[in-house]
Parts: C-alpha cells; sequence; structure tokens
C-alpha cells in the first residue's frame, strides 16, 4: 500500500494537533481538575470516595470475581 500525499498530510496534521493539545492539557491540568472537581451539572461526575472496605468484604468479592472466572473459562472451552 503506497503512502499518499492526503494521507501523510492528514497524519502530521493529527499528530501536531494531539502534541499541542496534550501540552496545553498539562499546563493547565489544575484548573482543569478544579473545573470538573465544581461542575458536576456539565455531566462529569468527580471521583468519589469510597468507604473503606473489610477483609470479609474483600474476601467475598474475591470468590465472587474468581467464580465468575472459572465460568467464563467453562465457557471458552
Amino acid at each position: 500500500m503506497a503512502l499518499n500525499k492526503d494521507f501523510l498530510m492528514g497524519f502530521l496534521s493529527g499528530t501536531v494537533v494531539g502534541a499541542v493539545g496534550y501540552r496545553v492539557y498539562e499546563q493547565n491540568n489544575g484548573q482543569l481538575r478544579n473545573l470538573i472537581q465544581q461542575s458536576p451539572q456539565i455531566g462529569i461526575a468527580a471521583p468519589h470516595v469510597t468507604p473503606e472496605l473489610t477483609v470479609e468484604d474483600l474476601v467475598s468479592q474475591k470468590e465472587r470475581l474468581e467464580d465468575l472466572i472459572a465460568e467464563k473459562q467453562a465457557v471458552g472451552k
């Protein structure tokens, strides 16, 4: 497959725009985090803190996950 001029220009343009966007994001990282955390009405939920889980809860979740894994492996065979 030969690379044509349009493809190369699109690839180069996308790379430049991506690099510039990443740099702007990194420079304004703190401001963006504050905006996201203070504005739940825009549809972006801020990360929430989960309560501490007990060892029993974790073991129960582990067993449930192991059961699900075993079921998926049995179906895949």
